[in-house]
């Protein structure tokens, strides 16, 4: 449990609670650069926000609305911007969860490994998506609301490469040659399914079948299993996510979930 007193002045508005975390979280990439002992780079492994958090107050005992140098932020992924985010948010009883998918407006023309925030306003029953790690920045022109296609979860991207409407090859990780194409996809649909049912894993997190997928020895049947979880992703229904997420395949190993 977090100190509240810590939380203290944290906002119950979704995008100024994104600009805090933004100066919360900094990329291993950006951390290396300013000296950053090699030792925190471990980090990037923690797991729940109480834990994200912990690490924070470690370099910095500050409550989380005092403003840090890079330095004193907790070295993570685009995973850690978006878990914290939607920590905070519900902090404060707004509807949010972290989703694992592809942003479009990183490198032209591909999907690139991501992930973000949604959450429910006030005025409708809208999902709002919201990029908390690019506020500030010059990627995209409205990142507290990203716009339909330019981030689609791991489910949506599945179901629009059965469609045959998307290149899967075109769809990975930033930064590799080999991580790209369908097992991508695949992987992140599962991330996010586990993410719906609030167990947010690593990017790196493999269970079930997903380390045969990443090596090809999958066929029909897993293909078709996605199509479920796919379905489950899309279809903003809490029940329907929870009965496919407890298929022996998807459910998260306990181990994971520390």
């Amino acid at each position: 449990m977090v100190d509240p007193e810590l939380l203290a002045g944290v906002p119950s508005d979704p995008v100024a609670i994104g600009r805090i975390v933004n100066g919360l979280v900094i990329q291993q990439v950006d951390a290396e650069p300013l000296g950053v002992l090699a030792a925190r780079f471990e980090e990037r492994n923690i797991r729940p926000a109480a834990g994200i958090v912990a690490a924070l107050l470690a370099l910095n005992p500050a409550p989380l609305t005092t403003a840090r140098g890079p330095a004193e932020r907790a070295i993570g992924t685009c995973r850690d911007f978006a878990v914290l985010s939607t920590a905070l948010m519900r902090h404060h009883g707004i509807p949010a969860r972290a989703r694992c998918g592809f942003a479009t407006y990183f490198q032209k023309g591909k999907g690139v490994d991501h992930w973000i925030t949604e959450y429910q306003g006030d005025d409708d029953d809208r999902w709002v998506r919201i990029d908390t790690e690019i506020l500030g920045r010059s990627v995209l022109q409205h990142p507290e609301d990203v716009s339909v296609g330019e981030f689609l979860t791991g489910g949506e991207a599945w179901a629009l490469h059965r469609a045959a409407f998307i290149d899967s090859d075109r769809f990975g990780v930033w930064g590799t040659e080999h991580a790209w194409g369908p097992a991508e996809i695949r992987g992140n649909a599962v991330r996010d399914l586990a993410a719906l049912n609030k167990v947010e894993t690593l990017p790196w997190d493999e269970w079930g079948r997903m380390a045969d997928s990443y090596a090809g020895r999958t066929g029909a049947d897993y293909d078709e299993l996605m199509d479920l979880v796919a379905a489950a992703c899309e279809a903003d229904d809490p029940e329907f996510a929870a009965a496919v997420f407890a298929h022996e395949e998807l459910t998260v190993p306990a181990a994971l979930m520390r």
